[in-house]
């Protein structure tokens, strides 16, 4: 027989009102959502569904990693540690240099110094490959492992800053993901100034502090020139530091742009280890040049008047406000693994963004007039209740959209008007199944109750074959794919909801209520 518990009921109740509730901000402006976001309780809903790239417009920029600079400083860093090691052990060598994924070095005493070689050639690089041939050559080879493991650490890393860096700039909603194996999606919906996006993501924000080479008018053992920060002058002018890093960027905790005597500057603050190194160093070079460098480049080179121990600072090099802005960013998101060079980009002016709306628009409600009619055409007052049901699915649809703050994309819009036409599937094979048990002389009861029961099994396990599809495009697909994966899976979800059990309580209702003798479908 017929029954609805109470408790479902309610259930059904609660998730349409709840619904309706959680989508209704998508009908609001944008400055009415963020009136209700700052006034209203915090459990109120205020949040919209986002517009993707495509239909608000913004920027598409492909980055790719130069992971073999990075390779080669991490060969770099071998060669001076294999130096040190060696020199404190009393290893002859000769010919130290990194090789092609390697370092290799020449002993000078091959038999005396063979097993301190090779345990100091292990040290540097666990994931390396160690050969020592007769002659004493010594070759430390990063495997094909290792290589593959750098460049992954490496695109993780540039991924995070990335996000860091353009979290910073307030840009809502960006889409940051990997393509490949080096290369880096960025979408930007709605963005209006992508050139200062691509300068700060093209911007390593590498920061290192050395001491200057004073007596040098070329560069001699352990020192290098570097041009100075744009002062203004006809003539571009350099400086020769020392190449040891006294105390690196990676100590910063905070920077942020200020004014110091009228002009823009940007102050920092380092962590504890980086203020204790600051003073030390600080406190030892009284009276000498301490240059800043970022991305191979003097910021300033300011003579150290007294120790610095309060573990913050001052940067100043003629900058402007936007730039003293630009470089306190950068500074705060961290700096990039490996130089990132734009390959690509596509931009989608807010016009285009706009027509798409107007299409996908036009197209769902062409898609939910047509079903609407069809349905009621066909099942009568039975095929109204699948149509509200329909309507209702929608709402839920934008209704979890809006919680989870999805993005939607020309796609995604694609992935709900075909929800439309999936939706009334299943209230098609119920009817279709009352209308054979009405032909066998059942009862309106019997007929409606046998219906619903007899046709679950089908229901479930043809939405289910469907949302299984869903899930591996969303899997294995790109953006657009999983945006029109998640949509449909949502739409899945609630028209099982819609069609299964509130369609159900409807015809339950009207049935209890009129209680009918015969049905006209």
């Amino acid at each position: 027989m017929l029954h609805i518990e109470r408790w479902k009921v309610y259930f059904i109740l609660a998730v349409t009102a709840l619904g309706i509730l959680y989508a209704a901000p998508n009908l609001l402006s944008p400055s009415t959502r963020a009136f209700l976001a700052e006034h209203a309780p915090s459990w109120a809903p205020s949040s919209a569904v986002n517009l993707g790239l495509d239909l608000q417009g913004g920027s598409h920029i492909l980055l790719e990693a130069d992971t073999k600079a990075v390779i080669a400083d991490r060969l770099e860093s071998m060669v001076e540690a294999a130096r040190s090691e060696m020199r404190k052990q009393g290893v002859g060598y000769a010919d130290l240099g990194a090789a092609r994924d390697g370092v290799s070095f020449k002993l000078l005493r091959p038999d005396a110094d063979r097993d301190a070689a090779y345990k100091i050639a292990r040290g540097l690089e666990t994931r390396a490959d160690v050969d020592i041939g007769g002659d004493g050559r010594v070759t430390v080879t990063l495997n094909e492992t290792a290589l593959r493991e750098i460049a992954t650490q490496v695109i993780n890393q540039s991924i995070e800053i990335v996000r860091r860096r353009i979290d910073e700039t307030g840009t809502k909603e960006p889409i940051i993901q990997r393509q490949g194996a080096d290369r880096i999606v960025v979408q930007l919906p709605g963005i209006d100034d992508p050139e200062r996006i691509k300068a700060l993501l093209g911007k390593t924000a590498k920061m290192t502090f050395h001491l200057v080479d004073a007596d040098g008018a070329t560069p001699g053992p352990g020192s290098r020139r570097l041009p100075l920060h744009e002062t203004g002058d006809a003539v571009p002018q350099g400086i020769f530091i020392k190449n040891r890093v006294m105390i690196s960027g990676d100590m910063l905790t905070d920077s942020q742009p200020s004014f110091e005597q009228g002009a823009p500057v940007v102050s920092f603050r380092f962590n504890a280890v980086g203020a204790k190194r600051f003073c030390e160093v600080t406190r030892e070079n009284v009276g000498k040049p301490f240059a800043i460098v970022l991305d191979e480049e003097v910021i300033s080179a300011p003579v150290i008047r007294d120790a610095i121990c309060g573990g913050s600072g001052i940067i100043s090099g003629n900058f402007t406000v936007k730039e003293a802005h630009d470089l306190s960013l950068l500074l705060r998101a961290g700096a990039l693994p490996a130089p990132l060079k734009v390959v690509e980009e596509r931009s989608v002016g807010p016009t285009l963004g706009s027509d798409s709306i107007a299409a996908g628009k036009h197209a769902a409600l062409v898609a939910f007039v047509l079903v609407f009619v069809l349905m009621a055409m066909t099942y009568g007052l039975f095929g109204v209740f699948a149509d509200i049901a329909l309507f209702i699915n929608i709402v839920l649809i934008f209704a979890v959209l809006s919680i989870m703050q999805a993005t939607l994309t020309l796609p995604g819009i694609a992935g709900i008007i075909l929800t439309i036409g999936i939706a009334v599937d299943s209230n098609v094979l119920i009817y279709e199944r009352i209308r054979e048990e009405i032909r066998q002389g059942r009862t309106v009861i019997a007929a409606t109750d046998a219906g619903y029961k007899l046709a679950l099994h089908t229901i479930i396990d043809a939405n289910l074959t469907t949302l299984i599809v869903a899930l591996i495009l969303f899997s294995f697909g790109s953006g657009p794919i999983k945006g029109f994966a998640v949509a449909m899976s949502i739409g899945i979800v609630t028209s099982l909801f819609c069609s299964i059990m509130l369609t159900r309580l409807m015809v339950v209702t009207w049935i209890k209520k009129t209680k009918p003798s015969t049905l006209t479908l």
